[in-house]
């Protein structure tokens, strides 16, 4: 059953206190992209209500300490006591045994006073039942105000999409000039934007579970997908959608460094399917209805990635495969550098179909724009898609 959820906290003497330690410890949770997958991304600073902080910690590699412990382990090694301090952390501590003890025995063994969480946890194993239990400790624990809990869910909005919807976060990266090539008409793509936008982009696939392209562009461009421009601990893995299994076995993709290759196909091949296996990756059928068998089901694709802990997809593909995923409302979020070139002729963004009337135009609101470089950053959502 899941436990009732305390009320935010009000504004009152440490209210300033609270949103600074909760803001370090967004950073905190912001300092395991590329590190906990498929856990989410946590930070947690443990203090005194006169400023001093005792510990931080963020969460380690799946099996590994989470944010609480690791605050915990620093306070121990700076031989601070933690007894009657307050934690403040970007998500309800976990209150089941998994890879790891609970989060919220550890805090209640070391006398802590107060907690301050940032956003419950979704995870029916959690969700509320962490906080029921501090409380039920006697430690005072405060939830808090919207602003820093719309930032802890952004942070792990792939979680929380994966848990609450049995998808993934899906953001579609997209370079493109700024009247909206991608590419010009022979396929040459390199390159639009600048190296600012191009090691920005890096950094987007790095806070990613996975990295999805089409058959398309790997036997065009034979991209590597994986993360150079920036220093990560994991790398994404790369998924393909490829109905007629014509991904080529000497691919770059193929090679490492990655944590696995899935390529999802329409029909067998068993030939290529052995061939692709000998390189280390796994097809996995997903036909789509009677009415396109020969193609490859993308909503349950979608929901197989989440059944193995794919919390946010990040796309990279071509103008068809972003309009099939545009077209069925699959994309979360559009993540577009825009280089101030004109183009002319060339690929598109996306190739929708051409429409009657401006109303039926897919309607997208700008949530970020960020310069880089000489280029520009958008990101936009579809209306309310945040309200998942």
């Amino acid at each position: 059953m899941t436990a009732e959820r305390p009320s935010p906290a009000s504004p009152g003497p440490d209210a300033p206190l609270d949103h600074a330690r909760l803001a370090e410890a967004l950073a905190l949770a912001e300092s395991a992209f590329g590190v906990t997958e498929p856990n989410p991304r946590v930070g947690c600073v443990i203090g005194q209500a006169d400023g001093r902080v005792l510990g931080r910690g963020a969460t380690q590699q799946a099996g590994g300490p989470h944010a609480e412990v690791m605050a915990l382990r620093a306070a121990a090694e700076a031989g601070h006591s933690v007894r009657g301090a307050t934690a403040w952390v970007t998500l309800e501590p976990c209150a089941h045994h998994g890879r790891t003890p609970p989060c919220c025995d550890a805090l209640i063994a070391a006398g802590l006073a107060r907690v301050v969480v940032a956003v419950g946890d979704p995870f029916p194993q959690v969700d509320g039942a962490g906080i029921a239990r501090l409380r039920a400790a006697g430690i005072t624990v405060d939830l808090a105000g919207a602003d820093i809990a719309a930032s802890a869910r952004d942070i792990n909005i792939g979680f929380f999409s994966r848990v609450q919807r049995g998808r993934p976060w899906v953001r579609m990266k997209i370079a493109a000039s700024l009247d909206g090539r991608t590419a010009l008409d022979n396929g040459r793509s390199q390159w639009i934007t600048g190296e600012a936008a191009r090691a920005d982009g890096h950094a987007w696939r790095r806070r990613a579970s996975a990295v999805l392209t089409g058959v398309g562009t790997v036997r065009e461009d034979d991209p590597r997908l994986d993360v150079r421009a920036v220093p990560t601990v994991l790398q994404p893995l790369r998924v393909v959608v490829d109905s007629r299994l014509d991904t080529p076995p000497a691919a770059r993709l193929l090679d490492p460094p990655g944590r696995g290759v899935w390529i999802f196909a329409a029909g067998d091949e068993p030939e290529r399917r052995a061939a692709l296996a000998a390189r280390g990756a796994e097809v996995i059928l997903q036909p789509g209805p009677a009415s396109a068998p020969a193609k490859v089901d993308l909503a349950a694709m979608l929901q197989t990635l989440a059944g193995r802990g794919v919390n946010e997809l990040h796309v990279e593909a071509g103008e068809r495969l972003n309009a099939s995923l545009l077209r069925a409302g699959l994309v979360d979020e559009l993540l577009v550098y825009l280089a101030p070139k004109l183009i002319g002729p060339g690929r598109a963004m996306a190739a929708l179909p051409a429409l009657a009337a401006l109303d039926g135009a897919l309607p997208l609101r700008f949530i970020d724009v960020q310069p880089l470089g000489e280029d520009l950053r958008l990101r936009a959502r579809p209306p309310g898609r945040e309200a998942f």
